[in-house]
């Protein structure tokens, strides 16, 4: 049986017993009151009658006499008569009048008249009024005795005793019970119904969920939001955050009680609220310094719907590693073109030699070794003299001819002075890489001679880079840096602030940011630039350098 269906059992039942007491208890009272009404018309009938002048001055006679009169005489006499009158006016059972003796004067049975009453008679000539229920020759009656004083007063010479059976007390007991049938009825039938729609709302709350699966249901939800990596943020139909489990707190930045609130009073920038609230399309968004994934579904149950939930997704270590392996792919194949370019020179060498031109294969493998058979354009590549890290020769190698397969020439600025070795790769790749290709796009775009000068030196473990290119210049400086959405499939239909559309594409600035502060360093605009010259970006790394190079022997200069 259903938790609902036990309830409404329950609350009928009690419902039931509640009235049937209440009932019993009104049904004692009306009952009471019955017999008290008619125990008080008893007795006020009996004192109107023991006050008559006539029946006091008949019964003192008939008490003072030595022998009661005839019972004939009695039956026909003015007492009978009376006393009769008065039962059939008051439609009472009997009206008894009796002497000092206690011998019926008058009676509703002649055939009584002349013996002795029934009951006792002792207390009305004590000269007190009796009122009770006593059984008599008549039967079970609520009666009332009141002393029959004589003229003059004095003693007590008879008594008058009124009656009337428990038929015409209880005469309105049916009508007093309908009412409370009536009043029973009524009240079982506005609890059932009550219970019924109490019955039906408790299951529309709870959606139809019993209690025992309710307590499932929240043991479970404790521990899928307590345990998930993701953050879920639910909102019912108002816009109320109903769950905002701690992941979802701490990408957000908003305290853990934050449930109970509304959407629109939390502090979130507006492109947060509206994506949480379903309002924009899935995808991704730099929310502090950090890039989260927010993807909102309908709740729905039993064809209603209950809200929305949103699930946070944390992606900015994904993005960032992506970055690094996109980096470290780059120089992959740099280093697979040079070993290939390298091969094709020695063979070149070869060739001479073994033509007999001797002179000129010494001249082919001095200009060789001067460019570290990268075919770099620019003095200083890969020498060793600037840059001793083979890696980042390399690495700028394939950058340089990345550049001039678009047009651009990247050179190395001459204040380039970097002895140490390069120990955080990834990261340095990842940041200087971006920054490069960022200039080379703003470079080609530009109106002037498409060219981009890098500048590295190193301070203990700390990498200084500056790249600046010669394109037109940042024209918004205070949105290089700007939260954008790094979902391609979804920017050009839902378009962000403006931006820069050269500098930073993607998120390639912010995410190189981030990686840079968390070392403890930073990515910066040096100089926007403008007319006369190209942006300059700088970066600081610490922890990436290690050590000083040795200058191997086959690189000192002839």
């Amino acid at each position: 049986m259903r938790f609902a269906t036990r309830m409404l059992i329950v609350q009928v039942a009690t419902q039931v017993a509640v009235v049937a007491v209440c009932a019993a208890v009104f049904l004692a009272i009306g009952v009471q009151q019955l017999r008290e009404e008619a125990e008080s018309s008893a007795l006020n009938i009996a004192r109107t009658v023991a006050e008559d002048a006539q029946v006091r001055q008949l019964v003192a006679a008939a008490s003072a006499a030595d022998a009661p009169p005839p019972a004939s005489e009695l039956r026909a006499g003015p007492l009978q008569a009376y006393a009769l009158a008065v039962t059939d006016r008051a439609d009472g059972l009997f009206v008894v009048i009796s002497d000092v003796r206690g011998i019926r004067l008058a009676h509703p049975n002649p055939d009584r008249i002349g013996e002795q009453v029934s009951t006792s008679f002792a207390e009305t000539l004590a000269g007190r009024e009796v009122v009770t229920w006593e059984t008599g020759t008549l039967g079970e009656s609520a009666r009332a005795k009141v002393p029959i004083l004589p003229p003059g007063g004095g003693a007590p010479v008879g008594q008058v005793s009124v009656g009337f059976e428990p038929a015409s007390v209880f005469d309105d007991l049916p009508a007093l019970l309908g009412g409370i049938a009536l009043a029973v009825g009524a009240a079982v039938a506005a609890g059932l119904v009550v219970g019924l729609f109490m019955r039906r709302r408790l299951e529309s709350v709870t959606l139809g969920v019993q209690p025992e699966e309710l307590v499932a249901l929240v043991q479970t939800q404790a521990a899928v939001l307590a345990s998930s990596g993701d953050g879920i943020v639910a909102l019912d139909t108002a816009g109320v955050v109903r769950v905002c489990n701690p992941a979802a707190a701490r990408m957000l930045g908003l305290a853990e009680a934050a449930s109970g609130s509304s959407l629109s009073a939390l502090p979130l920038d507006d492109d947060v609220r509206r994506a949480l609230g379903g309002e924009g399309a899935p995808g991704g968004m730099v929310i502090g310094d950090r890039v989260i994934y927010i993807d909102v579904l309908p709740v729905l149950r039993a064809e209603r719907t209950l809200g929305t939930a949103a699930v946070l997704r944390d992606r900015t270590d994904l993005i960032a590693l992506s970055e690094r392996l996109e980096s470290v792919r780059t120089m992959s194949d740099a280093l697979r073109v040079q070993r290939h370019e390298f091969a094709n020179r020695l063979h070149a060498a070869t060739g001479l030699i073994d033509a007999g031109r001797a002179h000129e294969a010494r001249d082919f493998l001095r200009d060789l070794a001067g460019d570290g058979g990268t075919g770099a354009p620019e003095h200083g590549w890969t020498s060793g003299e600037r840059i001793s890290d083979p890696l980042l020769r390399s690495f700028l190698g394939a950058k340089a001819i990345a550049a001039a397969e678009r047009g651009a020439t990247l050179t190395i600025g001459e204040d380039t002075l970097l002895w140490g070795q390069v120990a955080e790769a990834e990261d340095v790749a990842a940041v200087l890489g971006n920054l490069i290709d960022n200039a080379v796009t703003a470079a080609v775009g530009g109106d002037r001679t498409p060219t981009v000068e890098v500048t590295l030196l190193d301070d203990g473990d700390t990498l200084v880079v500056t790249v600046a290119d010669s394109g037109p210049g940042v024209a918004d400086p205070s949105v290089v840096f700007a939260p954008r959405n790094p979902d391609a499939a979804t920017a050009d239909a839902h378009p962000e602030p403006p931006i820069d559309r050269v500098h930073g594409l993607g998120i390639g600035l912010p995410l190189s940011r981030d990686l840079a502060r968390r070392r403890g360093g930073d990515v910066w605009l040096v100089d926007a630039g403008g007319p006369a010259s190209g942006a300059v970006f700088g970066a600081r790394l610490p922890g990436v350098m290690t050590g000083r190079a040795a200058t191997a022997s086959q690189e000192e200069k002839q």
